[in-house]
């Protein structure tokens, strides 16, 4: 049974770090070919924040470029999201995905897999 699951959300003050983890169980992550984090911030829409492909490339959106970073860590079968200098407007429900086939990495639709989420809070 393939399970996902988020750690690492918490309340921080702008301006600081956190690293969020997601650990997979029932499969080896190196098999997905593409590992995401997604966020739902309150009466939004899901977002798409990261990828990383089995290969090794990243993509980031726009709003979260040279502030987070994903990887894979595949002897703990986890991925992470490292988030600096974070801002109120981060504030949200962060998801896991994981995806089997190569699609567009923005997508929710391209992903067979998610956790239940952790929740992120940055205070201003």
């Amino acid at each position: 049974q393939v399970q996902l699951v988020e750690s690492g959300g918490r309340l921080v003050q702008a301006g600081g770090s956190l690293r969020l983890s997601c650990a997979a169980s029932g499969r080896t992550i190196s098999t997905y070919v593409i590992m995401g984090w997604f966020r739902q911030a309150p009466g939004k829409e899901r977002e798409f924040v990261a990828a990383s492909w089995s290969e090794g490339s990243t993509y980031y959106a726009g709003s979260v470029k040279g502030r987070f970073t994903i990887s894979r860590d595949n002897v703990k079968n986890t991925v992470h999201l490292q988030m600096n200098s974070l801002k109120p407007e981060d504030t949200a429900v962060y998801y896991c995905a994981a995806g089997v086939r190569t699609l567009s990495p923005s997508s929710a639709g391209s992903y067979n897999y998610w956790g239940q989420g952790t929740q992120v809070t940055v205070s201003s």
